[in-house]
């Protein structure tokens, strides 16, 4: 591959990344989230009731440079989700989805599917495979 194209694939992967953001923050807004926020619930909610602790929820964010702490202290004020002290290691914090972060998020997941969908709407079924494909391969390198 010339270098020219390499940078036109990194550029458009940068412009796409931006863009998919923003109409990610605009959809996450109209429920006082952030998609940041947004990731921690849905990871949270994944542990089917069961705490984790915060160094392990930070493991599985899909933005690694995110102030995981931050994120959750946010949640917290909102009454999304619940942080207490190990039972069995006091220096260990366990946080949890509370009952209200779980209702939020049945609330998205009513509109996620539209807002998804609306994002790909220039794609069919086997461009977006393709795509998929092709993603996933950069992504190996």
């Amino acid at each position: 591959m010339s270098l020219d194209i390499a940078l036109k694939t990194l550029s458009n992967l940068v412009s796409i990344s931006y863009w998919v953001g923003k109409k990610n923050d605009v959809f996450f807004k109209q429920y006082d989230l952030s998609t940041q926020q947004y990731h921690v619930l849905r990871v949270l909610r994944n542990q089917n009731g069961d705490a984790i602790s915060l160094s392990e929820l930070h493991n599985r964010m899909l933005h690694k440079m995110s102030n995981t702490s931050r994120l959750v202290d946010k949640l917290i004020d909102k009454d999304y989700v619940d942080r207490k002290k190990s039972t069995t290691n006091k220096r260990k914090v366990e946080i949890s989805i509370s009952k209200n972060g779980a209702q939020l998020l049945a609330k998205i997941d009513l509109n996620i599917q539209e807002h998804t969908l609306s994002i790909n709407k220039n794609l069919d079924r086997k461009e977006a495979l393709i795509l998929n494909e092709l993603l996933n391969k950069i992504q190996k390198s």
